[in-house]
């Protein structure tokens, strides 16, 4: 699986943003929805990427930087016809990779606390994340689930 810095311009990447989008708002009210949308993804202090496993888009995520020492992961999402082939852990070792470089000596995310993110929770724990408070301006939300790794 080939991971790339992503310019967020491929039809393919922007189908499965629209995906991630669309799901976050099946499953969660409005006011508890914080995925970025496209434009949102292309402010400075955000990295995107993108996996890609025989020329089709398996996967993508993004780490934005909230100060010197603490990003956020935000957006990871593999298409729904292409889930559990290992993509997620990809991209999620390779953001925490680039977070230890950085210098980073926390790495946070927001999730849902409803069942359908359920996977999602199960891989970020399985890498060492442990729940934790709102953080970064997020405030408690019974539809989200903080969670933290220490770097």
């Amino acid at each position: 699986m080939q991971i790339r810095e992503d310019d967020l311009t491929a039809s393919e990447v922007i189908e499965l943003l629209q995906e991630h989008l669309r799901n976050m708002h099946e499953w969660s009210p409005p006011e508890s929805v914080h995925a970025l949308d496209l434009e949102r993804l292309k402010q400075p202090g955000i990295t995107f990427w993108t996996a890609w496993e025989n020329g089709l888009l398996m996967g993508c995520g993004a780490l934005k930087e909230i100060d010197l020492t603490h990003g956020e992961i935000k957006s990871m999402r593999t298409p729904s016809a292409r889930r559990r082939r290992g993509a997620g852990r990809v991209l999620l070792q390779h953001i925490i990779a680039v977070a230890r470089h950085r210098g980073y000596r926390l790495l946070s995310l927001e999730t849902g606390s409803q069942p359908g993110f359920a996977p999602a929770r199960k891989l970020y724990e399985s890498h060492g994340f442990i729940y934790s408070g709102p953080f970064a301006g997020y405030e408690d939300d019974p539809h989200s689930q903080f969670m933290q790794l220490s770097l």
